[in-house]
């Protein structure tokens, strides 16, 4: 096992764990304005080694320097954004009730709640964002803004860059004053697993494919004190399309689905594995032309390579399936693959016989066209093939805002965590509106993992009653040190109720 902040190969899990468990003690107590501007540092040393970093990653990805330099942007700004959060302090959402003898229940003790920190988090870093859902990514910044220390468990597909922005990272934040351990990273598989079930450890996050989240949810529900567990386990994005969008834009909106499709080589949880149009639509020379100006581009890594063949073969194999644009793959003497985007169509009632061989996510450059009867209910067709997703998206034409239409969005937000209307889903805006995760299979959990709600995760309540002034933690002090918002309940207020 390797575990960092100082690079140890030596050191167990247990050693890791205890580490956490000691910075928290005093990580907790750290003022918001000393957390805030650790966050702030952490960002601006991953900048001052973007050179490094971006090249490392390059290497190990095969992801394009100008990807991996937006997405080394992205995660500094979640950083600031995350300080932001902290330095305000509403975040912690502090309520003073007021002692009340008169309470209109009987007597009201003294009442002081916050939310705080849940203790030591073990983030599982995703394989597709090395930078943004890696050991600095928003798992990572949201836990830290909560005071909680953070185990990251690096992925395999870049151990060198994980190794070099843990080093980094945890550097900048014990110069500004946090506890040594307060950033910690771990690369051997069976360690991340240990430390799962580890007492010290008192929350996870995990972003990967289905099957692996949901064996490491079931470990942290299977021990004797469950903690929480947000993973976000992928997710197909349905995107449907009226008659009347594609009358209006067919053109352009079929080339933005092939871009959608194909970015970063379609590794991304957001993107579209299924378009549904009304049938007789005629597609297939738009999707070819746009689809022939996608360049070759790399898979993450030689297991992404072998999921995305057996895939890809899977859907190829259904009855039904028609390929509209088959696209390129090629291996290389490492295992690497190399791929242009696939794409195929099947009608509705072909794709509810093939079932899970054609719904099932294809993490990669491929997606399928369904093609539904013209007045098919599309909110059920939702609900029985795709009923949890990160995102749905819904194409409408200029004048369709009728209360049919307002019916359906809504129960699109009964099947995803973000409905968009028009627009592609990749692209995540780093946000406090933003909510990226959705209903199960999507997610474990109700939470986002982007945006500044994402800090919910790794809080809990905490009601002190009747505490003298000099025990009680800062923020529900009278004096109110940290300086944070408060609602209070004031004495006597029951009466008008």
């Amino acid at each position: 096992m390797t575990a960092t902040a100082a690079s140890a190969p030596d050191r167990t899990v247990d050693d890791v764990a205890r580490t956490a468990a000691a910075a928290f003690a005093g990580l907790a107590q750290v003022a918001p304005a000393t957390r805030a501007d650790a966050l702030r540092r952490a960002a601006a040393a991953l900048g001052e080694h973007a050179d490094e970093l971006v090249a490392t990653a390059q290497v190990e990805t095969g992801l394009a320097e100008a990807r991996l330099r937006g997405e080394l942007k992205r995660t500094q700004v979640q950083l600031r954004l995350f300080a932001h959060v902290v330095a305000d302090g509403a975040y912690l959402d502090v309520r003073l009730d007021e002692a009340d003898p008169d309470f209109v229940l009987g007597p009201r003790p003294d009442l002081r709640r916050a939310l705080w920190p849940v203790g030591p988090v073990l983030n599982f870093a995703a394989s597709n964002f090395p930078f943004a859902f890696s050991v600095a990514g928003g798992d990572t910044a949201a836990a830290l803004a909560a005071g909680c220390p953070v185990i990251v468990k690096g992925h395999p597909g870049h151990p060198w860059l994980s190794e070099r922005t843990a080093q980094i990272v945890a550097g900048a934040l014990v110069e500004a004053g946090l506890p040594e351990g307060t950033l910690q990273l771990v690369t051997d598989q069976d360690a991340g697993v240990a430390l799962l079930e580890h007492p010290s450890v008192r929350a996870a996050a995990f972003t990967g494919s289905q099957r692996v989240g949901q064996l490491l949810a079931a470990r942290a529900a299977a021990r004797p004190d469950p903690v929480p567990f947000f993973g976000e386990l992928g997710s197909v994005n349905p995107v449907l399309v009226t008659a009347a969008a594609l009358e209006e834009r067919g053109d352009a909106l079929l080339a933005g689905y092939v871009a959608s499709v194909s970015g970063s080589a379609g590794q991304l949880c957001t993107k579209p594995g299924f378009l549904l149009v009304p049938d007789g639509t005629a597609y297939d020379d738009a999707v070819v032309a746009a689809a022939a100006d996608v360049p070759e581009h790399r898979l993450l890594n030689p297991s992404i390579a072998d999921g995305y063949e057996r895939r890809v073969s899977a859907v190829l194999g259904a009855d039904g399936v028609r390929v509209v644009r088959p696209g390129g793959f090629r291996r290389d003497a490492d295992g690497q693959a190399w791929v242009t985007p696939t794409f195929v169509s099947v009608s509705l009632d072909a794709l509810r016989g093939a079932g899970e061989a054609v719904l099932d996510e294809v993490f990669g450059p491929f997606s399928v066209i369904v093609e539904y009867p013209r007045g098919t209910d599309l909110a059920a067709v939702v609900g029985e093939l795709f009923p949890g997703n990160l995102t749905l998206t819904l194409h409408l034409g200029a004048g369709e805002t009728s209360a049919d239409q307002g019916a359906l969005v809504s129960a699109l937000g009964e099947h995803a965590g973000r409905v968009l209307l028009s627009g592609w889903p990749t692209g995540v805006a780093v946000t406090p509106a933003m909510q990226h995760g959705g209903p199960s299979p999507a997610t474990t959990t109700d939470g986002t993992s982007v945006g500044t709600a994402a800090i919910g995760r790794f809080l809990r309540g905490v009601t002190f009653q009747d505490a003298p002034q000099e025990l009680l933690p800062a923020p529900l002090r009278d004096d109110n040190p940290w300086d944070v918002p408060r609602t209070v309940s004031p004495r006597g207020a029951s009466a008008e109720w």
